[in-house]
């Protein structure tokens, strides 16, 4: 096995970087695995976070779009995210060895309909604050038709694929499984990894896509 390195050298949502960056990788055809490793400026814990899952996301999207999902993918994360708690992954100097010495296995790959990839959440929310006005399915179960908070979307480790729910301010609303979570309304807007897109939409689609993601796990 082959592993070429995959670090952060500018902002984690900087498609045209990363694409390049992992094409560089895939240049040499003895690479069957790409470590994944975010090196981002020192912030409040959260936002770390959130910037390490959206760089994993960015490499995933480019070998999803470039069709290669043959390639196995290893997070090293510094801290604990949204990412590695999916998916059981442990950070630090553990993530370091396991990268390097682990096995991969399949698990779903979730994308949405912009072509862009989520490992850790994602949410449907109402644009400027507002309450979410419209309706929403997992696969054919309804999860709600009216006003809501918003729509929490997680991937899961085994099929269906992902997960959603309404969220309240006190008690969560039911998990719902499925392959697909599709929202309509009128002033839709997208939050992945934690960071809102203001564009304002009227549809919006998360779904399994058809072939899984390679992931290093204990």
């Amino acid at each position: 096995m082959s592993f070429a390195l995959i670090t952060q050298a500018s902002r984690a949502d900087d498609k045209k970087a990363i694409r390049a960056a992992v094409a560089d990788a895939l240049s040499d055809s003895a690479v069957t695995r790409l470590i994944v490793e975010p090196r981002v400026a020192e912030r409040i814990a959260p936002t770390l976070a959130e910037e390490a899952d959206t760089f994993l996301d960015q490499v995933v999207a480019a070998l999803m779009t470039s069709e290669r999902l043959d390639v196995e993918v290893a997070y090293v994360s510094a801290e604990a995210t949204a990412a590695t708690r999916r998916y059981r992954l442990p950070h630090g100097p553990a993530a370091r060895e396991l990268a390097e010495n682990g096995t991969a296995s399949p698990v779903p790959l979730i994308r949405d309909d912009a072509a862009t990839v989520v490992l850790g959440s994602a949410r449907h929310l109402g644009a400027e604050g507002a309450k979410l006005h419209g309706e929403s399915y997992v696969d054919s179960e309804r999860l709600f038709d009216g006003e809501v908070r918003s729509i929490l979307i997680e991937p899961t480790l085994e099929a269906p694929g992902l997960r959603a729910q309404v969220e309240r301010f006190l008690l969560p609303g039911k998990w719902f499984a499925g392959r697909a979570v599709q929202t309509g309304g009128t002033n839709i807007v997208v939050e992945r990894e934690g960071v809102v897109n203001e564009r304002v939409l009227k549809r919006s689609t998360f779904y399994r896509h058809v072939t899984d993601l390679l992931l290093v796990r204990p």
